[in-house]
């Protein structure tokens, strides 16, 4: 009996014994030659994150150019050689007045109703003449009549100056308002065996004097319908 006791007091010793060693290597700072108890090595699923679906990304629709504005409108004369550009909105009143000998006039008006530019289409006409000086406040050449008369018409704004009375024409003229030497020309524009007259249409007195005129002229008014006199061609 005695000695079963022993064995069991024996045995309670030694196993509190082996306890309180592997307590304290448990609790053994690492270094030193210490063991140390090894690390775990983290799974996957803890070393990244879960990957989280983006969401789709936004469509965003291509930039488009702004709307491309519409040119200007085209008219042909009805021998469908004559032919030129107005601004959209812009109307033409075409009349065929004599089939033979051919006469066709043209009264072009702006989106306004207001007639701005009347013109003269023919197999017949004459030139008229008078005793004014003139002097030329701008004349181009027109690209589309080039080669279609001698000399070149030309879009040209001008004055005249006679009886003390200044009047301002803008129009198409045959070549140069005043010839090199400085003498009035009033020739017709002729085009194959037609005349032609383009004529802007000007209240009385439109200008005070000359300054006023060219600024007009070179303001958004006057280079719209100087575009419709540079516009002209003949095939």
């Amino acid at each position: 009996m005695r000695l079963a006791q022993r064995a069991i007091f024996l045995l309670s010793v030694t196993l509190s014994a082996a306890l309180a060693v592997t307590g304290c290597l448990s609790n053994t700072p690492a270094g030193n030659g210490s063991a140390t108890t090894a690390a775990v090595p983290p799974s996957a699923s803890a070393r990244e994150p879960a990957a989280v679906a983006s969401p789709p990304a936004s469509i965003v629709p291509a930039a488009t150019s702004s709307p491309i504005p519409r040119g200007p409108v085209t008219f042909t004369f009805a021998d469908g050689r004559l032919s030129f550009a107005h601004a959209e909105g812009w109307r033409v009143e075409h009349e065929q007045v004599s089939a033979s000998p051919a006469v066709e006039t043209a009264t072009l008006y702006d989106a306004s109703g207001n007639e701005r530019i009347a013109m003269y289409y023919s197999q017949i006409g004459d030139a008229t003449a008078g005793n004014v000086s003139r002097f030329i406040l701008e004349t181009d050449p027109v690209p589309g009549l080039v080669g279609a008369a001698v000399p070149t018409p030309s879009s040209s704004f001008f004055v005249d100056h006679a009886f003390g009375t200044a009047t301002y024409r803008m129009g198409l003229t045959a070549g140069s308002p005043i010839s090199p030497d400085g003498k009035v020309q009033y020739g017709l524009v002729m085009l194959g065996d037609r005349i032609l007259t383009a004529d802007v249409l000007f209240a009385d007195q439109p200008f005070a004097n000359d300054e006023a005129a060219k600024e007009w002229y070179w303001g958004d008014e006057g280079r719209t319908l100087k575009a419709v006199l540079m516009s002209f061609t003949y095939r």
